[in-house]
């Protein structure tokens, strides 16, 4: 059906199916006007007495609207609007108008302030959509001792800080930042983050080249892919893993118990804003499905799975989807007292190399989609949980994602465990079938008196 759309910026029409969730409504006038950078609300009357809620859920049937129907579009109060007037000249010049006092809510623009190309026209994820449209500042309340002036201005030290604050992260002992907060980061320069680049690594010839011969014959520096110098990630994609109930990891660690083999999972829930870190993303699991599998006391492996393409569409119909993998590395300590060892540790190892590749395969199976680059995705959200034994020798569970960096390595076949020392991994050399890059390392010294 057609539905007309009423607002400041004039009318436009928008086609829809009555099945459709609300939220896709939203969508569609957002891209009818095609300028309105404020937060709206739309309403089904003039009087603004029913309110069309954005939701993944409630479809436009439940409201009741008709072919040809009007709905309304209001700012919400705050927002500040900018409209093109035509002037005398036949220019045109941009009128500011505020409907009240300035107040801290979202922007239905990209990122407030930023100017980095959206490249690709990409369908983000929800919980993406919401944090750009957030505003992201930290509030600070008035410092008694510091701030000389009245409860209406600001300073220095009660102004709102940016969600990459390095000392207020460094004080909520948030080792890397969000995702979102580094897209804020990126364009906070002068320039906006215009010239800001999100571009997935590569370790492969870039095809195509026919200054010279394929390789092995010949190589240049337009098909090269550049050598990688590894190094840590300042942002992670996501910042907490938490678990509905109990229940779920009761009824996953019951094989072990009862078998004291290892075993495999996939964790199928939902993305959500987590509101512990600056324009964090927290991922919340419902369910976790075992996969058919060969396991050991030392080692699990899976095996072909048919009904994987089922179990997905199962997930998708309750709005679910697979956001990462579990696997447990457990070995019995003192069975009457129900403790475990614990030999991953800083002097030996978090995550093994093998185990590393196996969450780097993950991650490349699902990556992030995001319109900030050219490829339409960027990095992934697929968590990695590990359960094992802590220092206090009882059952643990540890979060992880393996870098942009070893996702790349890991998908385009130059990175491989080692045998002997399961904490390293090994860059392949090239050969005539296939180029390697380069990989570096730095090492800091430390010199000892």
């Amino acid at each position: 059906m057609m539905l007309r759309v009423q607002s400041p910026e004039g009318t436009r029409r928008v086609d829809v199916d009555t099945l459709i969730a609300s939220r896709e409504l939203f969508e569609k006038v957002l891209n009818a006007f095609g300028t309105i950078e404020y937060p709206f609300t739309l309403y089904s009357s003039r009087d603004k007495s029913q309110e069309i809620v954005s939701s993944n859920t409630k479809t436009l049937a439940s409201y009741g609207l008709k072919h040809g129907d009007m709905i309304f579009l209001s700012p919400i109060a705050g927002a500040v609007q900018c409209v093109e007037q035509p002037t005398g000249n036949g220019k045109t010049k941009s009128l500011t108008s505020s409907m009240s006092a300035p107040v801290s809510i979202p922007t239905t623009s990209n990122m407030p302030g930023s100017k980095i190309p959206i490249r690709s026209n990409v369908d983000e994820d929800q919980v993406d959509v919401l944090l750009q449209k957030m505003d992201g500042t930290v509030k600070r309340k008035r410092d008694p001792k510091n701030c000389l002036h009245g409860d209406n201005s600001s300073c220095i030290h009660c102004l709102p800080l940016e969600p990459y604050d390095a000392s207020y992260l460094k004080e909520l002992n948030v080792k890397h930042m969000s995702f979102n907060a580094y897209l804020r980061k990126l364009s906070s320069g002068l320039d906006g983050g215009k010239y800001a680049n999100l571009d997935n690594i590569s370790c492969r010839i870039k095809p195509g080249c026919t200054g010279h011969p394929p390789w092995p014959k010949g190589v240049c520096s337009k098909c090269q892919p550049k050598a990688i110098t590894l190094n840590s990630q300042p942002y992670r994609h996501v910042d907490n893993i938490v678990f509905e109930n109990p229940n779920l990891v009761e009824q996953f660690l019951h094989y072990w118990r009862v078998t004291g083999r290892q075993r495999i999972g996939f964790l199928y829930g939902k993305f959500d804003i987590h509101l512990d870190v600056p324009l964090g993303i927290k991922g919340t699991v419902a369910a976790i499905y075992e996969p058919p599998q060969e396991s050991t006391r030392d080692s699990v492996r899976l095996l072909p799975d048919s009904r994987q393409s089922l179990v997905d569409r199962l997930a998708a119909k309750l709005g679910l989807a697979c956001i990462g993998w579990i696997f447990t590395d457990l070995v019995a300590e003192d069975v009457s007292k129900g403790t475990v060892r614990n030999f991953r540790n800083a002097e030996t190892h978090f995550l093994s190399a093998q185990e590393c590749v196996m969450a780097g395969h993950f991650q490349s199976l699902h990556p992030n989609p995001c319109r900030f680059s050219s490829d339409g995705y960027f990095g992934s959200k697929f968590v990695t949980v590990c359960v094992t034994g802590d220092a206090q020798n009882q059952v643990h569970m540890e979060g992880y994602q393996v870098s942009n960096q070893c996702q790349a390595l890991v998908r385009d076949e130059c990175l491989v465990p080692t045998k002997d020392a399961p904490e390293l991994a090994y860059a392949r050399q090239s050969t005539a079938e296939k180029y390697i890059p380069d990989v570096y390392y730095k090492v800091s010294e430390v010199l000892l008196v």
